[in-house]
């Protein structure tokens, strides 16, 4: 993958790997998160030793968590979502990752099993490893705050919603 997979730190071997999904599993890990990460291409475009660490990861993690811990059954979709939301927001207090009467709403829609071709990133970034390749784990719509941020363009086939839209607020 080149530079567009040099980030910090580093990746590691198997071993390694392995230990990162045991602590998930078991809870020795809280979260899930990603230190997204954007470079210009032609910072990418360097020599290994001198490109910039990091690459852009929030729009293919909740995939890789579907491809590389749920399907083989090192964690359950529901303990993947855990990590990924609502653990954080015990971790740092935060009065969201619930669903709860009079508060903004703050949820993610997504289909575990959707395939998709991850080819052109929301980032002004291209710097990822997956670029190009086919993921399965599709958000499809994200609401923050009670808007609309994000979603799919196939969704609604043509009667696309104004993303952020004071009328879409929920």
């Amino acid at each position: 993958y080149g530079t567009n997979a040099k980030m910090n730190p580093p990746l590691r071997g198997e071993e390694d790997r392995m230990a990162i999904i045991q602590g998930l599993a078991d809870g020795t890990i809280d979260m899930i998160a990603t230190d997204h990460a954007p470079h210009a291409k032609v910072e990418k475009d360097r020599p290994f030793t001198e490109a910039p660490s990091g690459i852009i990861g929030l729009e293919t993690a909740f995939a890789l968590g579907c491809m590389n811990l749920v399907e083989p059954g090192y964690l359950t979709l529901l303990q993947l979502v855990q990590r990924m939301s609502t653990d954080a927001a015990k971790l740092y207090q935060l009065d969201a990752g619930m669903i709860k009467e009079d508060h903004p709403a703050d949820l993610t829609i997504f289909d575990p099993a959707q395939s998709w071709a991850y080819l052109v990133p929301e980032s002004k970034s291209t710097n990822s490893p997956w670029l190009g390749k086919t993921l399965r784990g599709k958000v499809l719509v994200t609401i923050c705050a009670g808007r609309v941020v994000y979603e799919d363009e196939r969704l609604f086939a043509g009667r696309k919603l104004p993303v952020g839209s004071k009328k879409k607020t929920l």
